[in-house]
């Protein structure tokens, strides 16, 4: 199953209310991630341009961007931002097709 690196940060108001009732949102997330077949590996806060990080697996694009329409939708998160994970083999593959493509360059000729 694809891999799934999340970056979110919460809204003031969400700090607010877990700051009075503190819990742990990995619970939430691991069981949104499960209602499409998938698996939370990782759950992380952090300092910086966001306020945490997810690892998910899912078994296709469409359900990780339903989980990811879910949470964005609730209105809790200032941002939501989702990067698809290659493994090292698939980017290999990647490259030896792309050796195929005849990419041409905005402004180039043809015969370039």
């Amino acid at each position: 199953m694809p891999l799934y690196l999340s970056r979110f940060s919460y809204t003031p108001e969400t700090w607010a209310r877990l700051m009075g009732h503190p819990e742990d949102r990995a619970q939430a997330a691991r069981s949104y991630i499960e209602s499409v077949g998938g698996k939370l590996h990782g759950f992380w806060y952090a300092f910086g341009t966001h306020d945490g990080y997810n690892l998910w697996e899912a078994p296709d694009d469409v359900s990780m961007a339903a989980v990811a329409l879910a949470i964005s939708g609730g209105g809790a998160l200032s941002s939501f931002e989702t990067t698809v994970l290659m493994s090292v083999e698939d980017t290999l593959e990647a490259l030896r097709r792309a050796e195929q493509i005849r990419y041409r360059p905005p402004g180039a000729s043809e015969t370039s």
